[in-house]
């Protein structure tokens, strides 16, 4: 019996060391063009309870091969919660997608897949952060994306200020706001509430456990300048290739070989040069073409060339051209080569017919990612700004998310 009570205390104590962050896992090469939203354009999959997620991917081997979907809920720090399927869950996941069809008249064949939920199968029953898993008919796990349910139960009220430190004057941008729980009762608001702070919707570059600042009776205010400050970067570069046939200021020139090739002129350096406003949505990118009614199933997949001149800025060092395509992430597919003939960084991706933004950042010793040594920092970029404020009462079993605040930098103040 002696036993017994040691090894269930050491399993007791020993299952923290278990809980591992879920991470988003990106795709093999044959999985294009994920769109993963809510009920905004944005492809931010963050939706109140009860509203649609929509999921939608292609398969460029064009099998129609299964695919198997899981639900997982996430606390705040993105570790699995406690809680049981039943428990987040009306009825089940590990569902087949039924909503499939191949791609017509296109010259790159691929099956388009679509998810939406909730749907006849499941429903979410709490709010607070989920992950999607998608796995192939091996079972074998395909990719996963996070995604945010909310309840609005708190007002989030934010703005945009410019960074009073000397050192970043010109750089940074600093995210203040409060949190109004009038018809929320809070009893202790330090240890009960937490908050995300994501820039163009960005994981990885979020800010947590951030503590409010002080209290005016239910509100929360949160006044920092360091702790909530983000560089405010550059506007993103883009291209458009809805019309596959039509050169414009971007594309330098089109090829059709086994599918069409869309050469953008070459990019320059933007760190040293006047900041310059052009409207961008922000790392984004919307699959459109003009050569279909059927956008997701219609439009054509293309061969985009991309060129950077090669400066010692760069060192030896990895260059990636960056965006929500492929989901931020650094891999050997958008990983840039030195030309030795041009002397430029070039690489080619292949991508669904459609509006891109895109930027060039460095992975510097294989750790650390310099997002705006090519672009710049500038404190007058756009940049979308989002709150989301995590609730975790005394004996709860999760966290749930009880508010979304949203600023913009269009607006920013000294």
């Amino acid at each position: 019996m002696r036993l017994n009570l040691k090894l269930i205390v050491l399993v007791l104590f020993s299952a923290p060391l278990f809980c591992q962050v879920q991470e988003e896992l990106d795709p093999p090469n044959n999985i294009k063009s994920i769109v993963f939203k809510g009920t905004t354009e944005d492809q931010f999959p963050i939706a109140q309870l009860g509203e649609t997620i929509l999921l939608e991917f292609d398969d460029i081997l064009a099998n129609e091969q299964d695919y198997y979907y899981k639900l997982v809920h996430c606390d705040y720090d993105w570790t699995v919660s406690d809680l049981l399927k039943s428990q987040y869950l009306v009825g089940t996941d590990n569902q087949r997608i039924i909503d499939y069809e191949n791609s017509y008249t296109t010259l790159q064949p691929y099956s388009n897949y679509r998810l939406s939920i909730p749907n006849n199968n499941v429903r979410l029953k709490v709010s607070g952060n989920y992950l999607i898993e998608i796995y192939n008919n091996r079972y074998e796990l395909q990719f996963s994306r996070r995604f945010v349910i909310y309840k609005d139960l708190v007002r989030v009220g934010a703005y945009v200020k410019r960074s009073r430190d000397f050192n970043y004057l010109n750089e940074k941008q600093v995210v203040q706001f409060s949190i109004n729980a009038t018809n929320f009762p809070l009893v202790n608001p330090k240890k009960e509430v937490k908050v995300a702070i994501l820039q163009n919707y960005h994981w990885p570059t979020a800010l947590y456990n951030v503590k409010p600042q002080f209290t005016l009776g239910n509100e929360l205010v949160y006044k920092y300048d360091q702790e909530t400050s983000f560089f405010g970067g550059n506007e993103f570069l883009n291209f458009d290739t809805k019309d596959l046939r039509a050169p414009s200021a971007i594309i330098s020139r089109i090829e059709l070989r086994d599918i069409y090739n869309h050469y953008l002129f070459t990019d320059r350096y933007r760190h040293e040069r006047p900041y310059t406003y052009f409207p961008d949505i922000n790392g984004d990118f919307v699959i459109r073409t003009l050569q279909g009614r059927d956008v997701s199933r219609e439009a054509e997949y293309t061969n985009i060339h991309f060129s950077l001149p090669y400066e010692p800025e760069l060192g030896l060092d990895n260059v990636y051209i960056f965006g929500k395509f492929n989901n931020y992430a650094l891999n050997d597919e958008n990983k840039m080569t030195y030309n030795e003939d041009t002397g430029k960084m070039e690489a080619s991706l292949k991508l669904k017919q459609g509006f891109y933004n895109y930027k060039y950042v460095i992975e510097r010793d294989n750790e650390t990612v310099d997002l705006n040594t090519v672009c710049g920092n500038f404190h007058f970029t756009e940049n979308n700004y989002t709150i989301l404020v995590y609730y975790r009462n005394f004996g709860d079993l999760y966290d749930s998310v009880i508010g979304v605040g949203a600023a913009n930098s269009r607006e920013i103040s000294n």
